[in-house]
Formats: C-alpha cells, sequence, structure tokens
C-alpha cells in the first residue's frame, strides 16, 4: 500500500460506529432516463456500474482534471469492503467491519456504498442517483437485515471516500512545456491542445501499487534505430486517414475501439458477470479487482508517459527528416484515420495498458479465457464486434490504435506488458481468499 493510505491500513471499525450518511455538472432532471436503463433484473453491482458509466459518459459530467478509473475504483472498493464485512470470505481492500450480521443483505450493502460515493463524486446526479437507490432498496426485503445491509454500505463508503481525499487527484495540472528536439512531444494537428491531459497524474496516490514508477518500462526505441524506423513505417502505411494500404476492416478497427477503453472492458465484466450468474459476493471481488487494476493502470502509463515524452505518430511522420533515420519518410500533410489524437505523449499506450490487465483479471478470475461475447462501440453507434476469447479482444483493441494512427507498434508491446505487470501484481497482493487464522494483511 503506497504510503499515504498506509496511514489508514488497519482499520477495523465496530458494530457501534453509526451510518453517515471528457465537464461541468449535469442537471438532475434531464438525466433520469439514462439511469431507468441500469434498473434491470441483474445483479446489483452491475446495475451500479452501468449508473456510472452512464454518468461519466454524459457530456461535462466528468471533472476534466480527474481521470473516470478513479471513480470506479472508490465506488468498487466501497462495493467490495462492504459486501466482503458480510461475507468475510476474502480478505479486505482497506475496511473490515467487525461484530456484523453474517445475515445483512449483501444487496442493500451495495447498494448504500454505491450511492453513498456516487453522489460525493457527482453531487449533480443526486436526485437520479437518490431514484435508483429506492428502486434498488424496494426490492429488498425490509427488516433488521436490509437495515443492516444499508447501514454497513454507508459507513465503509465513507471510509474509502475518506481515505481517497487527499490522494493528488484534485491538485493542479502541471504546466507542460513542449519539447523542440525529435523525438520529443508535441501538440498535435489538427486539434492542437494548449496542454496535454492529466500531467498531474502521476503524482496521485495509487490504489494498489507502492509507488507509480513501480513498473515503469525502459525508453522507447532510439529514433536511428531499425526497431523505431519498422514501426514508424507500419502506422505510416496503415493509420493515415484514408489508408490504401489498410483494409476495410483493419481502418473500421481503429474507429470502433477509439473512445475511453476502460468503459469498453466494464462493459466486457458486465456481460461476463451476468452470463456466468455470479453471486453478488462475487460480483463485488471482480469489479473491484478490475478497477483498483485500471486506476492504478492509468497511473502507471502516465508516469511513464511523462517521463519519456515521446512524439506522435503525427509528429513523427511529418518531422521525419529530423529524425537522423534513412528508412523513415516525411510527409508534413499526414494526419490519422480517426482524426484527433489524444493530447498526450505516445510511450507507452493506453489501450494496450488497459486491454492487456482487464483481460489479465477477466482471465484468472473466471479461471479460462474462452468466452463468447460482443462489444458495443463506445464511439460508433450500431457497430459490434464479437469475440471468442478474452485475450482476441484485447489484442484487437491493442493493434486498433496502429490502424486508428495513433500509436507505434512499440508503445503497444511496451503497455502491454506494463498492463499485465499491474494486474499480476493486483491479483497477488489483494483481495485473496482469507484462510483459517488469517488476519487481514493491509498494504
Amino acid at each position: 500500500m503506497s504510503k499515504i493510505l498506509s496511514i489508514f491500513a488497519i482499520l477495523c471499525v465496530g458494530s457501534s460506529v453509526l451510518a453517515a450518511g471528457s465537464y461541468g455538472a449535469a442537471p438532475n432532471d434531464e438525466h433520469q432516463d439514462v439511469f431507468d436503463s441500469a434498473v434491470q433484473p441483474v445483479n446489483p453491482i452491475v446495475q451500479w456500474n452501468r449508473a456510472l458509466l452512464t454518468i461519466v459518459r454524459t457530456p461535462k459530467a466528468q471533472p476534466p482534471t480527474i481521470h473516470a478509473t478513479r471513480s470506479f475504483a472508490i465506488m468498487h472498493a466501497a462495493i467490495y469492503d462492504a459486501v466482503n464485512s458480510i461475507d468475510g470470505t476474502h480478505k479486505a481492500y482497506l475496511v473490515r467491519l467487525t461484530r456484523v450480521s453474517r445475515f445483512a443483505s449483501q444487496d442493500a450493502a451495495t447498494d448504500a456504498a454505491a450511492h453513498a460515493v456516487l453522489v460525493t463524486l457527482y453531487p449533480d446526479f443526486q436526485a437520479t442517483l437518490d431514484t435508483q437507490l429506492q428502486q434498488l432498496l424496494a426490492q429488498i426485503p425490509d427488516g433488521a437485515d436490509k437495515a443492516e445491509g444499508i447501514r454497513i454500505g454507508e459507513t465503509v463508503a465513507g471510509h474509502i471516500l475518506t481515505l481517497r481525499s487527499n490522494d493528488g487527484s484534485a491538485n493542479a495540472s502541471i504546466p507542460f512545456f513542449f519539447g523542440t528536439a525529435p523525438g520529443d512531444y508535441q501538440s498535435t494537428p489538427p486539434n492542437f491542445p494548449k496542454q496535454p491531459q492529466f500531467t498531474h497524474w502521476p503524482h496521485v496516490t495509487p490504489f494498489a501499487l507502492e509507488r507509480a514508477n513501480q513498473f515503469r518500462p525502459g525508453p522507447p526505441p532510439p529514433l536511428t534505430s531499425d526497431a523505431y524506423s519498422d514501426v514508424f513505417n507500419e502506422v505510416q502505411a496503415l493509420g493515415i486517414a484514408g489508408s490504401t494500404t489498410a483494409t476495410p476492416d483493419q481502418a473500421l478497427t481503429g474507429r470502433f475501439w477509439n473512445g475511453a477503453i476502460q468503459n469498453y472492458w466494464n462493459e466486457i465484466a458486465q456481460t461476463a458477470a451476468v452470463a456466468h450468474h455470479l453471486t453478488t459476493a462475487q460480483d463485488a471481488r471482480l469489479f473491484a479487482l478490475l478497477n483498483l487494476t485500471f486506476a492504478d493502470d492509468v497511473i502507471a502509463f502516465y508516469d511513464a508517459k511523462y517521463a519519456y515524452n515521446f512524439w506522435r505518430p503525427v509528429t513523427g511522420i511529418r518531422e521525419a527528416a529530423t529524425d537522423g533515420n534513412r528508412n523513415t519518410l516525411p510527409d508534413p500533410t499526414w494526419l490519422p484515420e480517426v482524426g484527433n489524437t489524444t493530447p498526450d505523449p505516445s510511450y507507452p499506450g493506453a489501450h494496450a495498458v488497459v486491454s492487456a490487465s482487464g483481460a489479465s483479471v477477466l482471465i484468472s478470475f473466471f479461471r479460462r479465457n474462452h468466452f463468447d461475447f460482443t462489444v458495443t462501440s463506445e464511439v460508433l453507434p450500431g457497430i459490434n464486434r464479437s469475440f471468442t476469447s478474452f485475450s482476441a479482444a484485447a489484442e484487437e483493441a491493442t493493434l486498433s490504435r496502429v490502424f486508428a494512427g495513433v500509436h507505434f507498434r512499440s508503445d503497444l508491446t511496451t503497455g502491454q506488458r506494463l498492463g499485465r505487470q499491474v494486474a499480476d501484481f493486483v491479483l497477488d497482493n489483494f483481495l485473496s481468499v482469507r484462510r483459517t487464522g488469517d488476519s487481514d494483511d493491509y498494504r
């Protein structure tokens, strides 16, 4: 556990504790309909995950300097610790309440924890969140078990929110100065942002990693190397807008995955959870593992991105005459297939990190790779792609960034390795099975 959170690491609260009650704000009443779709006869954890996906996809709802993975990690950490306080089969993440009834409602604990977190993080959605809470709680029989579940959920959520209240996420972005040397990250056409995004995120306290640079990869390939010219020529040919080299399916793939990649993987997890009829406790652990990993993925890859400040393909291709490599040819009008490039350095690739992590967590949790599922694009309405394994989806999502024209393949291979390292660390050290006589091993 990182140093700031380690202060609070051993936190066992007795039953005497009382229950406590890319983006501006969205109006309360206008978005009630989007939450109604989340209330379906499936596990409440999936329903709250759907609700949060709806929020972060609502224009101006997510603060532009706070990465949405933080919200998912906080919500699912609170749900997990609340449910696990009742279930008691696995080690806590940060909070384990003692002297609670094993008959307390896990679903009520889920609802109370998720609601408490979301109304704190997204207060302008309180009316719609309150309605969703009441709809879900109405499905649970009234009585002492329901009341105890609500108390547990609210109590745990309060502690998790407190632990994350000074994690550095609210700090101002760090001013960035674009370099001018070959290989330096520069503002990319045609969007030309004034500043790259999330420059302060390497300094946010990780959720599981000991430090942001724990698995920082080595540098990208030298500009004069054969490795660089190989990846340069690949993306120059396949990633250009209207490429005659890329197949129509490759071009579609580049556009299909051109959204917030963690949202795709949360939806894949929802599909798998519903198909496998997971219990509330199982869902709580799955989504906590997944989203704690994603949150630390983002902290880790921004640490590496801003450590190396490597230029994006659109810059490298336009400025190839300056790279000292005779095997790279400049194209001063080159633009990527997807138009705009994400406003941050190229190395490593975020899609690769998150997709490798997502597949690793799901394969580990379900103890198999094979699973037939369909993915819906976040940015191409009505377009779906089908897969027979988690790893196949991860590989396509990763390679899509070459077809999109926004990453070199070397960004992606390094990103895959980083994602697997983060996922392995979380899986090896958190939310593991409690054995007889074990005490919670807080990190």
